[in-house]
């Protein structure tokens, strides 16, 4: 039986929705540093090692650290690969009933990118880069001249869509501004015959408690790894 999409979905957004923006070294491709972190490898058979080197060699720099999701490479001579979590991988299959008025909804677009990088350092640290912005649409709310929350799409295949960055300043929690990008952002891939999903820590139960109760239910745990060269290869 083949493996989902969503087993390797960094992997299959890079030869797909993300194609034109892949940096690809075959048997890997990963999304330009400025843009995000992560790299994908196809399914290979463990003789691969040799092949897999020479990609890593030419994706990833010396200082640089990967980060990839799902069922690892094998082992690699020169590399680390270090476990990192599992993530829980969830999935919205249907439309969701709920208030999903895009009445303050707006989009947010190059001319809001430093408010949109400024909140996500805040609360959404180390994934969100300069061009993260180039990976899909993300609407937001403002209040009181200050981006309130945020939610945006980011990998993906022609038929699924993640959903990614949701988060609200700590100034304004509890209005239900992430609930309402949520459910909007959902229901319009719906609309655009896409499904949503989403990863979330494991140790964030709030998250996921917000996510099950909009529609969302859990898929897999699925692991989360981090690659770079091992200290003897330095």
């Amino acid at each position: 039986m083949s493996a989902h999409v969503l087993d390797n979905p960094i992997w299959h957004s890079l030869i797909s929705r993300h194609l034109d923006l892949a940096q690809r070294h075959e048997p890997a491709a990963r999304y330009p540093a400025q843009i995000a972190p992560f790299l994908g490898v196809a399914s290979v058979p463990a003789d691969a090692a040799e092949a897999l080197s020479g990609a890593f060699a030419a994706l990833v720099p010396p200082e640089d650290t990967a980060l990839l999701l799902g069922v690892p490479p094998p082992a690699t001579p020169g590399w680390e690969l270090r476990h990192l979590a599992n993530l829980a991988q969830m999935v919205c299959a249907a439309p969701v009933a709920g208030e999903t008025d895009p009445d303050g909804i707006v989009e947010l677009g190059p001319d809001q990118r430093e408010d949109v990088l400024a909140l996500t350092a805040l609360v959404y640290p180390h994934y969100f880069r300069p061009r993260t912005m180039e990976l899909g649409r993300y609407f937001g709310f403002y209040r009181e001249g200050r981006l309130a929350a945020m939610a945006g799409e980011r990998m993906g295949t022609h038929d699924y869509i993640e959903l990614s960055a949701i988060c609200t300043h700590p100034d304004f929690l509890g209005l239900g501004y992430a609930r309402r990008l949520l459910l909007f952002l959902a229901n319009d891939n719906h609309a655009r015959g896409r499904i949503p999903f989403l990863h979330v820590s494991r140790e964030n139960p709030r998250a996921i408690g917000l996510y099950e109760r909009n529609g969302f239910e859990l898929r897999r745990d699925i692991p989360f790894w981090a690659l770079r060269r091992s200290a003897a290869a330095d």
